[in-house]
């Protein structure tokens, strides 16, 4: 009979997770086409997660600003975290680019001999990337079509619309709070069945990444790799550790009451795996609601520290392997551009290529076809990106909260946000 211990570690979530992880990466290594048949695995995980995403922002952001009975904080909040994600999305760029011309992890590559990989879709969408195409997306045609493509920044404008104008109907729009507040209890309700399957869902996932590129693919380009994971955690314990210390609160704790969420991310590679989850567990670690609600969606397109860090790296690192010198003016040029298209593809399906893509074509000084020598090992890196991305927002949303008045230490929300 299993002690009490055995099985509260059984029903740990973290435990389970970092087991499924263990297992995927293990049946990939050693059985390489069985671990490429567990891709269905990991996808239908993730479609279940996405499934509910829309919905979750839409109830999420409407009762945060429904419940809001100053309509001019929430353009300051909103205000406050753009002002936010640009300065640090800034320092994530200068990092990356500091952290490369240091190491130089590209030079001596046989960019003849790795780049063989067929990026021409990748090369034809970044050339036709465009930052006011990025702008006007952001309007959904239809409300419906935005619900049904899961278009995160349409839902996002979109809730924000209903949100001001149910809170300016007053008592009239009460019940209709009400009622979408316990209709969200459903849909987080719904997010907690499927959290059950998510040790499956990292298991498929890993065990597919091992399987398909394997582990030899990896010592090529190993240098870059090591770099982007090196740099994006002098990030987060650096450069974030002091963003919480000057707010006023524990890097570590946070890090500490995520880690079921940083675990999931590291074994599915994709940050909206918990998006649903990030929305009740930030409120649940102290910020209000209606922080939450603005804060977590609109990071998810704007403030992708992981992702910064991974483009100015990659750019350089193209440049290094074909031996093209930048100067300082290209570099803070570089700079410049990445500061536009790291938010003109957010939520499109292999954005960091396109990005990566469009970069270069700007530039005009790198071949498009470069971003063949990181295809191989992107998949690798995702993990970085992604657990990075999901840091920043958290930390993002704190300090926010703490700039309001709205976060109270100890896990419990200000009643602001609570209040019916």
């Amino acid at each position: 009979m299993a002690s009490p211990r055995l099985a509260r570690l059984g029903s740990n979530l973290t435990v389970r997770v970092l087991v499924a992880i263990a297992l995927g990466t293990l049946v990939g290594a050693l059985w390489p086409d069985a671990g490429r048949a567990m891709k269905p695995i990991g996808d239908t995980f993730v479609n279940l997660v996405r499934m509910v995403i829309a919905p979750v922002i839409f109830l999420t952001i409407v009762g945060g600003v429904a419940h809001t009975t100053d309509l001019k904080r929430v353009g300051r909040v909103g205000l406050k975290a753009l002002i936010y994600f640009e300065v640090v999305t800034t320092f994530a760029l200068a990092i990356g680019l500091m952290v490369m011309n240091v190491l130089r992890p590209g030079e001596g590559i046989d960019a003849a001999r790795v780049a063989t990989a067929d990026v021409s879709a990748f090369a034809a969408q970044g050339k036709e990337l465009r930052f006011v195409d990025f702008l006007t997306h952001i309007v959904p045609s239809s409300v419906v079509g935005a619900f049904a493509q899961g278009e995160i920044l349409q839902v996002v404008f979109f809730s924000v619309l209903f949100g001001v104008a149910l809170a300016s109907l007053g008592p009239a729009g009460r019940p209709v709070v009400r009622m979408l507040d316990r209709l969200m209890q459903v849909f987080f309700r719904i997010v907690g069945l499927v959290m059950v399957v998510a040790p499956i869902g990292a298991f498929g996932a890993m065990a597919y990444t091992i399987g398909n590129f394997g582990v030899a693919s990896l010592l090529t380009l190993g240098r870059l790799m090591a770099c982007v994971y090196a740099t994006m955690a002098l990030f987060i314990f650096v450069v974030l550790n002091l963003v919480a210390r000057f707010s006023g609160f524990s890097l570590f704790r946070l890090l500490a009451f995520i880690k079921d969420e940083i675990l999931i991310v590291l074994g599915t590679s994709s940050s909206e795996a918990v998006l649903p989850r990030m929305l009740d567990k930030m409120e649940r670690f102290g910020c209000a609601r209606p922080v939450v609600a603005l804060v977590i969606p609109a990071g998810y397109s704007f403030n992708l520290d992981g992702t910064s860090i991974y483009l100015s790296m990659a750019t350089l690192f193209i440049a290094q392997a074909y031996g093209v010198h930048l100067s300082l003016g290209q570099q803070l040029g570089v700079l410049g551009v990445l500061m536009i298209t790291s938010k003109g593809a957010a939520g499109v399906t292999g954005s960091g290529f396109i990005v990566l893509a469009s970069t270069l074509a700007a530039l005009r000084v790198l071949p498009v076809e470069g971003v063949a020598l990181v295809l191989g090992v992107d998949r690798f890196m995702s993990e970085a990106r992604s657990i990075t991305n999901l840091i920043g927002n958290a930390v993002a949303t704190v300090v926010i909260a703490k700039s309001e008045g709205a976060f109270t230490a100890g896990g419990v929300a200000p009643v602001e946000a609570k209040a019916a």
